[in-house]
């Protein structure tokens, strides 16, 4: 663990970070915690495990699967560290808020948000009927908009956060019957980037990454209809795990990714090239 996450976690567990401050001062006296949406399972669980071995304190958000986000929240402590797990429908503008409201009173400003939440209804456009349409824009682009909106003045009087959001390969590169999917993962890679310019001066950094096949839920219908030929395009020949991606993430929430701003960060082997 680096001596910036040690000091966040000390933080985090006295709410005092002068002697830490005074003992190494590269290190930001800076209190705040770690939002994943969608942190019951897949991408959003392996990342909330993830920042937690960095020192955050982490709210792991959940729509349906509390027994999920207990699990991950459960395995965060055993290994020392502090999470909550916070029931929101992100897609509902009040339960967003709410979310918001909640993770900041019990562990602090919001300091790093990672947008992962996520749903697909597939289905070619010419039959791809409103509903679909809208329910994929909401939670996959809109609900990231809110809640960056949300979190982006307490990072300005901080002068320090992070936002990470979780756009998609069909974002970059096009694929039938996602119509809704990638628009919504398209438009969160123009956010990212229009946001990035905007708050880049104030000491937040907005950036994005684009997963490919990744083994969870979300895609285990796509693996099972067709994976073969989908493997085929992806020059790595296999898919990818969480782990992999929030790997990824791990890093540009870092002090080290500092300089990393506006960035899309595919994680696809290959498969964009």
């Amino acid at each position: 663990m680096s001596s910036s996450a040690q000091a966040r976690r000390l933080r985090h567990k006295t709410g005092s970070s002068s002697a830490t401050a005074s003992e190494d001062p590269r290190i930001n006296a800076r209190t705040g915690c770690a939002l994943v949406t969608g942190g019951s399972r897949g991408i959003g669980a392996a990342t909330a495990r993830a920042l937690a071995e960095e020192g955050w304190a982490v709210g792991v958000n959940y729509s349906r699967d509390l027994e999920g986000a207990e699990s991950v929240v459960a395995s965060i402590e055993e290994a020392g560290g502090h999470a909550i797990a916070l029931g929101a429908d992100v897609g509902a503008a009040a339960e967003a808020e709410q979310l918001h409201d909640t993770v900041s009173a019990e562990l602090g400003p919001v300091l790093l948000l990672v947008n992962n939440a996520g749903v697909r209804a597939d289905g070619l456009s010419a039959r791809l009927d409103d509903e679909a349409w809208d329910h994929v824009l909401e939670v996959n682009l809109t609900a990231a908009f809110r809640l960056t909106r949300r979190v982006l003045p307490p990072m300005m009087r901080e002068r320090f956060g992070r936002i990470v959001n979780v756009s998609s390969v069909v974002g970059l590169r096009a694929n039938p019957g996602q119509a809704n999917y990638s628009a919504a993962k398209a438009g969160l890679i123009a956010l990212t980037r229009t946001v990035a310019a905007e708050v880049g001066r104030r000491g937040i950094t907005v950036n994005a990454v684009a997963p490919g096949l990744i083994e969870t839920e979300l895609t285990r219908d796509i693996r099972a209809n067709g994976a073969d030929g989908l493997l085929g395009a992806i020059p790595a020949r296999r898919p990818g795990t969480p782990e992999e991606v929030a790997a990824c993430i791990r890093f540009l929430a870092s002090d080290e990714a500092a300089y990393v701003n506006g960035a899309v960060l595919p994680v696809d082997g290959g498969m964009s090239a």
